[in-house]
Formats: C-alpha cells, structure tokens, sequence
C-alpha cells in the first residue's frame, strides 16, 4: 500500500496542500525518475533491539532447557499415589488406578483441593472396587468368631479370608498375614491407615476411582441406601473413625476431584477428535490451497470475472443460508412434535432440532446479505478500482510464482514455535517438587468440614524432616505425600515463555511481511520488468531483511507484543471480577479492554506500513512508522476506500473458500456424505464431538 502511495502521492499532493495537509503530515517524495526499487546502499537499523531479542530468544532455550531437564509431563497425564508414585507407569504399570482411601477427606479440604491436593491416603490398584465393603462389619463377623473360637475355628479362618481378601491396603500390607490374624489387629490396619475403612462400588474416571453413583445418578444412590439399609450387621458404613458414611458426604467428597477432572475430560476428547481426524483435516487443508491456489492464477487474466463470480457466490452462499435457515424455523416451529428449547449441551446435533438456533442462523445471514448488498451498490466504481489492483498484483505472483510458497514457511516458523513453546510450558507445568505433610484430617474434630481448619493443617509441610514415605517406619500420619506442587519460580518463567511468544510471533510475522514487501517493491519500480527484476526477489529480499532489519522487526513486534500482554493481563482481572457486583470496575475494565484492542489493530497496521518503507529506504522503525503514519494520513481517503474495497474483495474470496470447506467438512464428519456416497464410508471416523475437526478444518 505504501509502495503503491509513493507514486500517487504526486497526484495528491497539490489537493492536500490546499488543504494545509501537506505541512500537517509533511511533503511527499518528488517523483524521482533514476530511483528503481529497494536501496542497496543501506546500513543495519535499530541495532540495539536487535541485540536485546536474540538475548531475549536465547533466554527461551535456557528456559527450555530448564523446563526439559527437571519437567516430566508424566506427572500430568498419570495420578500419583501417596508416595509419589506414578499409577500405571513404570514399577506401577499393572496398576493404573488411584484409590483413595477416604473420599471423605477431600471434601473436608472442599476447593482447596486444586493447591492442597487430596489430603487422604492414596494407593494404585489393578481395578477400582466394584462391591460394597465396611471394616465394621468385618470387624463384627471376627469378633462374634473370636468368641466361639473354641467351637467355629475352621469357619473362623473362612470369615477371615472371605472378608479380607476384599481389603485394599498399602503397599506390602497383607491383612492375611499371621501378624494381623485377630479382629484387633484388624482394627489397628484402619487406625493406623494402613488400610481402607470402607468404599463403595466405583468406578474409573481418568484413571481415578470414583464412586459408581456420580456417574449412574440418583437411581444408583437409592439402590446403595437400601443395600445398606438390608446390611445384617450394619445399617450404615462406617470409616475409621466409626463414624457414619452417607451418600451425601461420598457425593461432597467425589465432588471436587469429579470437577478438577472435568476440564482434563473434555481436553482430552478434544485432542482424541483432532488425533483421529488428522489426515482429513489436513487434507482439507491441502484442497483449501489447491482452491486459493488456482483463484489467484487465474486472476491474472480473469480478474474482473472472478471477482464478480465470487461477490456471486457470496450472496449465493448467504442467500441460501437465509433461505434454508427461515425454512427450516417455519418448519419446526409448525411441528406439533418438536418441543425442543434452548439448552446448554455439548451435542451439536441437538441446537439443530431447536428452531431459535435456525432463526438466529437465518437472521444473521440475511443481515450480512443485506449489508454487503448496499456495500457493492455504493461502491461499485470503487470496486472496479480494487479489480485493476487485484489484476496488477496477480501479474506480480506471475513474475514471481515464488511468492505463492513464501507464506508457507513462516507458517511452519510459527507451528515451530507454538510446538516449542506448548512442550516447554507442558514441561514448566510439571517441573514440580513432592510435597509431604499431615494427612491424617481425621484430628479434626469438626463434622461440617471446616475448610479453614483443614487447610491450616494439610498446608505445613515438613519436607524438612528426612524421611521416606514407602518405609513405614517414617511414614503415617506425619510423612505422607500431598501432592507434587509447582515450583513458585516456574510461574514467573511461564510468564516469560508467553511474553516471548507473543514477542517472537509477532516478530516472524514482520519478518514475512516485510520480505514480500521488498520482493514487491522490486517489482514495482522495475522499469523493464524482464530485466530489471531481480533472478530470486524473495531470496533476495530474505537476506537483506535479517541481515539489516532483524532489529526493526524486532522493534515492532515488541510494541505489539507488550499490548498483547496488557491485554492478557485485562482478561485475567476481567475473570476476577466475574462474581464481583462492582460496576464502576467492570466499566472501566471493559472501557480499557476496547481501547487496547484497537490500539493493537492500530499499531498493527503502522507496523505493517513501516515494514514496507523500511524495505523500500532501508531506515529505523521509528523513522519509518512516522513516514506511514503521514502517508496514510495524505491518502487517507483513499486508504479508507480503495485499500479496503480490495481487503474485501479478498476477504470474500476467503469466505467463499472457507464456506466451501465448511460445508464439505461439516457433512462429511458428521456421516450425511457417507450416507449418500457410499464409497466414503471406508474413510468414517469415531469421534466425541464431530464439529471439533470442522473447527480446526476451517481456522
């Protein structure tokens, strides 16, 4: 766009002068006819920037090495018992299940138990339980066998090998073993903690044992209160402590794991739609490209019509939609049948029964319809403006095909650097140290779960005290493992990694707008374009770039990226404030949060601007960002109308693409396609939520 105003500049110039705008926003550039693109004669620019991001990059492999050396993501994906081990992994592999002893115990630390961890004793299992087991009534059977031991000695070892082959206990405790064989020693197991007191039927739930009842419902909970209720021994469950175990306080306690495991759920559905849907989604991807591709050839010589072909399609694709939605509202809305409302759900398919989804979708597309309608009404002339630019541009990729691969590789640049920065955060979010301290919440005596309580018990850790956890003269009440914590420092280095990201997105970005604006510009001011012109214009345009401009880049990218933070730091204060009833705050975070996204939309567009100049003149960021700014502002109308009617003739062209791909990826991955061409059956995917893979199909 710069380029392009240097020249037309001249014909602005007398206009904007009578105007006073010449001296308000400077002169423009006299035409110079020996000046014949990019200067070669150019020095590096902001060399000082330069030197502070390299430092700044090479801080994030130090991290990263860091992040590899003491992370281990294992720790993330498996459950840890009380010692710290790994379930189903390593030693522990045949046994993938954490149990844990007493639910109970969790909801006494209620939501503290995302920092505080679980506080009650915790072992891997082969299988989670699925009977019900007291060692109260265990306790009773040996206890009336004890008094006629004289007489029942044979159905006495029964008792006690029946009852106790059901008891999950720690590591190396048998409670066959002769040293356990009377009822009090059995009684001693559950003081001790040294075994479970009690458990319900339960079931596995991200490799957690969880009881049945929070995932079969309320009928599950009845049927468990009258299998207690016909107990012979017992009416009620009781844990070590003797105390009743009701539905409600299993429920509390299954509660807040159930909802720390929520978000692990839904993660990992997602990630098992996108592993399963990964060759479609890239083929997808690959016809998208084709499709873009073959447009922009054919532009060269068929600009106008497949611009107008493409406005066509456009208002064929919303008015279609328009139609279909509204037809589809009258539809159901006559059906006596369809009762359906508006609910939250993760069924996709269930918001395409409800005819408010269908109005909205018909509402919304006849509105687009309607206004891009007066949009090329009004701007018709304007249009044919944007289509001769459009032509212009595509004999430029003509003479430089190069440019249509270019893109390719910042693209690969930046899925470099979101894998790295992903696995490096992965890696920090698991560089964590093993934390052991009271768990033994049943000195608490307080039946209401006294959070306050049981948080100034559980968070003393006595790490100090050298002791070991799997030996069980040390271990017990005093050394048990809480929970791995992360380290306070990873935190601040998180927040290093995002600023870096951001820093360094934005800093590949430039980099590729400014080696397609040298390339261009080369181009442009080609006279001859046959001789003129460069052998390799990108190559060409690439090494000067980062020989000379890596600063300047770098200079941009920095403003960018220190907005981006700003704005980070809003969403994250707006979140607080979420269940505050304070609206002069909110007012204000909102107010901040609209200026600071369009003083990133703004500072993008300078940049971008200043990149092409600095292409071009080879000067600073900061002299150049103010030569955009006063040329846009001598062409401001002109940038308003022209540049833009272009942006959205292009804009079109990548909605009629996308639309395409959406409603091919759509029918296809939620089997209507299948259903019609049988031969696509063979390629049908299981997934949890079909509409994931459309997502990432057509972001």
């Amino acid at each position: 766009m710069c380029g392009k105003g240097e020249v037309e500049d001249a014909d602005t110039a007398t206009q904007n002068q009578k105007d006073g705008e010449g001296n308000k926003y400077g002169s423009p550039k006299k035409y110079d006819p020996t000046f014949n693109g990019p200067i070669n004669d150019r020095g590096c620019t902001d060399i000082i920037c330069c030197i502070l991001f390299l430092i700044c990059v090479l801080g994030m492999a130090v991290v990263g090495f860091f992040a590899y050396s003491y992370g281990d993501p294992l720790l993330l994906l498996y459950p840890s018992d009380s010692a710290g081990n790994l379930c189903g992994h390593g030693e522990y592999l045949d046994k993938p299940n954490l149990f844990f002893f007493d639910l109970i115990d969790c909801a006494k630390v209620g939501p503290g138990i995302v920092t505080l961890g679980c506080p009650t004793k915790q072992v891997c299992v082969t299988d989670c339980p699925s009977e019900y087991w007291t060692w109260a009534v265990q306790y009773g059977k040996e206890q009336s066998a004890e008094k006629f031991s004289g007489i029942l000695s044979t159905g006495f070892n029964t008792i006690r090998e029946t009852g106790r082959a059901a008891m999950i206990c720690d590591y190396g405790i048998n409670p066959l073993d002769n040293a356990y064989a009377s009822a009090a020693k059995l009684k001693e197991l559950i003081d001790d903690d040294l075994c479970a007191g009690y458990y319900y039927p339960q079931k596995e739930v991200l490799g957690r044992c969880l009881p049945a009842i929070i995932t079969e419902g309320i009928d599950t909970a009845q049927s468990l209160a009258e299998k207690v209720g016909n107990d012979n021994y017992t009416s009620d469950i009781v844990d070590s402590q003797n105390k009743t175990v009701t539905i409600e306080s299993i429920l509390d306690g299954s509660a807040f794991v159930t909802k720390l495991l929520q978000v692990r759920s839904y993660g990992e559905k997602v990630f098992s739609d996108v592993e399963n849907s990964k060759w479609f989604i890239l083929f997808g991807l690959g016809l998208s490209m084709i499709v873009c591709f073959l447009w922009i050839v054919l532009m060269r010589w068929l600009a106008g019509v497949i611009v107008w072909v493409t406005i066509a399609l456009f208002f064929a694709i919303f008015g279609f939609a328009s139609g279909y939605s509204y037809w589809t509202y009258y539809d159901l809305k006559n059906d006596v049948n369809n009762t359906n409302s508006w609910i939250l759900t993760t069924d996709f398919t269930y918001y395409l029964t409800v005819k408010e989804v269908w109005l909205a979708f018909g509402c919304t597309s006849a509105t687009i319809f309607i206004i891009l309608l007066l949009i090329i009404l009004f701007l018709r002339s304007r249009i044919m403006i944007a289509i001769a630019l459009v032509k212009e541009g595509s004999r430029a990729i003509g003479m430089m095909m190069f440019t249509l691969l270019w893109p390719i590789w910042p693209f690969l640049l930046e899925l470099s650097l979101v894998a790295y920065w992903g696995a490096t955060c992965l890696y920090l979010a698991s560089s964590t140290k093993q934390v052991y301290g009271v768990t033994n919440l049943t000195a608490i005596a307080n039946d209401s779960y006294d959070y306050q309580a049981t948080s100034t018990t559980t968070s003393n850790p006595v790490d100090l005290i050298p002791c070991d956890p799997n030996n069980q003269t040390t271990g017990g009440e005093i050394c048990n493992f809480v929970k791995n914590e992360v380290l306070t420092y990873t935190i601040y280095l998180q927040f290093y990694m995002l600023f870096m990201f951001f820093w360094t997105m934005n800093w590949i970005i430039g980099m590729g707008q400014m080696v397609l604006a040298g390339a261009f510009a080369s181009y442009y001011w080609a006279f001859d374009k046959n001789e003129h012109m460069p052998t390799f214009p990108i190559i060409k345009s690439l090494g000067r770039t980062l020989f000379y401009h890596t600063g300047s880049i770098a200079f941009g990218a920095l403003i960018i990226a220190i907005i981006q933070m700003i704005r980070v730091g809003l969403e994250y204060l707006d979140a607080k404030l979420k269940g505050s009833e304070n609206a002069v705050a909110k007012f204000f975070l909102k107010c901040l949060k609209c200026c600071f996204y369009c003083l990133e939309k703004f500072m993008k567009m300078i940049n971008k601007n200043a990149y092409i100049l600095i292409a071009i003149y080879g000067k600073n960021f900061c002299t150049s960002a103010k030569d955009a700014f006063f040329l846009i502002m001598r062409n401001i109308i002109r940038v308003a109308v022209v540049d833009k009617v272009t942006d959205f003739l292009l804009f079109i062209s990548k909605l009629v693409v996308v639309g395409i791909l959406t409603v091919l990826s759509f029918y296809f991955f939620n089997g209507t396609l299948a259903k019609h061409l049988t031969f696509l059956q063979q390629f049908e995917v299981e997934l949890n939520f079909f509409f994931v893979p459309v997502i990432v199909s057509i972001s």
